[in-house]
Order: C-alpha cells, then structure tokens, then sequence
C-alpha cells in the first residue's frame, strides 16, 4: 500500500511541476510579445528619420525590456521588429523565446 501511495504521490508532483514549467515558459513568451510590439512602435515612431533611427529606438525598448532585437527594418511606413528573450530561472532547461511585430500607421 505504502509504495503505490508514494509512486502515485510522485507521478503527480511530476505532472505539477511539468504544468509550472510549461506556465513560466508562456509567461515569457507573452513578455516578449510584448516587448517586440513595443519596440515596433518606436520604431514606427521614427520611421519618418529613417531605418537607422527607427532601429535604434527599437533597440532601445528592447533593451529596456530585457530582450534582444534581432530583426528590425521598415517595410515603407511599416516598422517589422523581432525579438529573442532567453528564459532561464527557475526553469530547469534554457528556452529561446522569439516574438515578431509589425506597427505603422492605420489605414
């Protein structure tokens, strides 16, 4: 009786910890989202000074944001941003976190 109570104790702390990791990896995944579709509208801010500016700005929302932009160029008035944020912590493994935007004027 006492180790099938313990082996099913410990399938289920396993499932637990298996459902905590996968939640901390889409809260970063959100995070970074976020911090790519910021950093898109700074750019697209800046759009009329030209890529060079407009990536610069992104670049610094980015960093605020705690990501690395890795992708930034103007498609005419359209700022299209990616971003990589590593997630490393309490999760037992480094996962890459990429997120893509795209901001520019309405239509």
């Amino acid at each position: 009786m006492t180790v099938p109570a313990a082996v099913g104790v410990a399938g289920l702390l396993s499932v637990l910890f298996l459902f905590l990791c996968l939640g901390g990896a889409q809260i970063h995944r959100h995070r970074a989202e976020a911090a790519a579709d910021l950093a898109a509208l700074a750019a697209a801010a800046r759009a009329p000074s030209g890529t060079s500016s407009a990536c610069r700005a992104a670049a610094r929302v980015g960093e605020r944001m705690g990501v690395v932009v890795t992708g930034c160029r103007l498609d005419g008035w359209d700022a299209l941003v990616e971003v990589r944020a590593t997630v490393t912590g309490r999760l037992p493994f480094v996962v890459p976190v990429v997120a893509r935007a795209r901001a520019g004027p309405a239509e």
